[in-house]
């Protein structure tokens, strides 16, 4: 069986973070592991308190699973202080993993700030190169860039800018612009344009650690990059599509819908 780890802050209520991560490995037939860098307090409508772990324990928990199961893929989430990302970049230099997928969490849907701002050139010089894919959304690109990103040829200048700061390949999701939803990904042979209808709901919790782990899962199931980030799309999509009204804010997304529907059957789609 294929593993998968993810490094990343925790959700009480279950749509993002680790146990959206979780969810997502276990969708693609994948044996799913955890690295618990923060304990969030959060639900549908709000972050109300983050507790840090400490480097210490993150650096044992890394330790644990690559000395004993060592992953075929790694998500890297939520990591809000310098000393919480110094653990884990000390550890991705130690084990170098071959498959890392960063998804830059920076801020909640509900605007909460979940990266200290003077963590932010130790996440560029220290995990950034680390990543096989790279995951911002545009305010995140905005932010790591300098740039302000209105069009796709802002995207697509975004993204060759991060790959020029150390990530192999770098999908820029456009979620936050009006109309389709269209993301770009630089793999740098290619630009290749991805384009889905946006999906008229407000339950979108935790989209951006689903389709990040699911990139992480398709990566360790042997597929490319760019196979990788089409087939977690299409993935997302339907999460989307059949996302769960639950809460009284931004319900979360459906992992398990294509699961129940047709089994593991669905990923030899």
């Amino acid at each position: 069986m294929k593993t998968c780890l993810t490094i990343a802050g925790s959700d009480p209520s279950g749509g993002a973070g680790i146990q959206a991560d979780l969810k997502t490995f276990a969708a693609h037939g994948i044996y799913g592991m955890s690295v618990i860098v923060a304990v969030v307090a959060e639900n549908t409508c709000e972050v109300r308190s983050i507790m840090d772990v400490s480097p210490a324990v993150i650096r044992d928990q890394m330790a644990c699973v690559f000395e004993d199961i060592p992953p075929d893929a790694v998500k890297i989430g939520m990591l809000s202080q310098p000393e919480t990302m110094q653990a884990v970049a000390d550890a991705l230099a130690l084990y170098q993993p071959a498959n890392v997928v960063i998804d830059p969490v920076m801020l909640a849907k509900d605007g909460s700030a979940l990266m200290a701002s003077e963590a932010l050139e130790l996440f560029k010089r220290g995990i950034l190169p680390h990543a096989r894919v790279f995951t911002p959304n545009i305010p995140e690109a905005e932010v790591l860039t300098g740039m302000t990103i209105r069009t796709e040829e802002d995207m697509r200048q975004a993204a060759k800018i991060l790959r020029q700061e150390g990530a192999q390949t770098v999908l820029v999701k456009g979620g936050h612009l009006d109309g389709a939803a269209v993301d770009i990904f630089d793999d740098g042979v290619a630009v290749h344009r991805f384009e889905a209808a946006r999906i008229q709901t407000k339950n979108t919790h935790g989209t951006g650690c689903t389709l990040s782990s699911a990139i992480a899962s398709n990566l360790a199931n042997g597929h490319v990059p760019h196979q990788a980030v089409n087939r977690a799309k299409a993935y997302i999509t339907d999460a989307i599509s059949h996302s769960l009204d639950l809460g009284k804010g931004n319900g979360p997304t459906h992992h398990f819908y294509r699961l129940y529907q047709e089994g593991l059957s669905w990923l030899d789609k």
